[in-house]
Formats: C-alpha cells, structure tokens, sequence
C-alpha cells in the first residue's frame, strides 16, 4: 500500500491534520509503514488536486491558520478499491537488522549496547501501545495493537534468547585480532 492510500485510511477515521496523520502513522502504523513530514504533505496535495480529499483551513490565534483534511466520497471509495485488492508480498526492511548482520565486526560491547537498546525500545513501544488502545477501541485498532505488542514482545524474547550468538561472534573476532 503507498502512502497516498493509507492516508486515505487514516482520514476515514476522521478528519484530520497533516500533523494528526503523522501522529497516526508514528502511534498506531509504525509497526507497517514509516512516512515523514515529507511523503505525507505531497500525498495529500495529489489527494486534494484528485478531489480525493478536500481541505479547510481553520485559524489560529498567534499561530499560521492550519490545513484540515477530510476524505470525499470519491476518496473513501477509491480507499475501498485499494483494500479489496489482494495485498502485495510484506517488504520488510530494517536498518537495526542490517547492522546485527555485521556485527561481527563491532565490538562485543557494542553489540550489547545495541541489543540492550533495541530490547529498551521494544518495551517501551509495547506501553505505549497498551497505553493508547483502551477497551472501548474499534476492534480493528484492538487487532493492530495487539499485533503490535506480539511482534514487539516476539522480538524482545527472541534477542534475549539469542544474543548470544552475536556475542560470541564478536569475542571470537575480538580474540583473532588479538
């Protein structure tokens, strides 16, 4: 899915700001898609030129008047077209990952500064997800974040069952070069 269609998604939730999507994407879809400022601002500028979505500017005191977005009918069904079609393959990219296939040659405390970050950061993604998904979410939002906290709980039990074979790697490299 590209960005344009899940900004779609997103103001089917509820109109919304660029600012707000962005929000969304960080809060509730960091585990499927990253999108910056910079990929989001010039979607939803095709999205209004395509009538997809329209746009309302709301003003402010001592502050520059804010866009609204909200999605159009001709959105929400374009929006219902993408999700019927059947998804492309996952793509799954990762630059921590990309890092732990080299980690034999980085240092053995290195590696378990990295691990130990990544198992820090993992547990505090999985409270802010338990933190922002009440009960009373749609089902949907339930699903995500449950599937959010699985992965992410997956991930932690997985490096800490199996961070020693990076740091082994690593004290035997060291242990070479010696």
């Amino acid at each position: 899915m590209d960005i344009r269609t899940l900004c779609l998604g997103v103001l089917t939730m509820g109109d919304a700001t660029g600012y707000e999507i962005k929000k969304t994407f960080e809060d509730r879809l960091d585990l499927i898609f990253h999108a910056s400022f910079g990929s989001i601002y010039p979607a939803l500028n095709k999205l209004t030129d395509e009538n997809l979505v329209s746009c309302r500017e709301m003003s402010q005191e001592k502050r520059p008047d804010k866009k609204v977005y909200s999605i159009t009918a001709a959105g929400r069904y374009r929006f219902l077209e993408e999700i019927m079609k059947k998804p492309a393959g996952d793509r799954f990219r990762s630059e921590y990952l990309a890092t732990m296939m080299f980690s034999h040659l980085l240092p053995a405390s290195t590696i378990s500064q990295l691990i130990d970050e990544r198992i820090a950061d993992r547990t505090e993604k999985i409270a802010s997800m338990l933190e922002d998904c009440p009960d009373r979410s749609p089902n949907s939002e339930q699903f995500m974040c449950g599937y959010g906290v699985a992965v992410y709980q997956a991930e932690i039990d997985y490096l800490n069952e199996n961070r020693h074979l990076l740091e082994a790697d690593a004290l035997i490299g060291q242990r070479a070069a010696e």
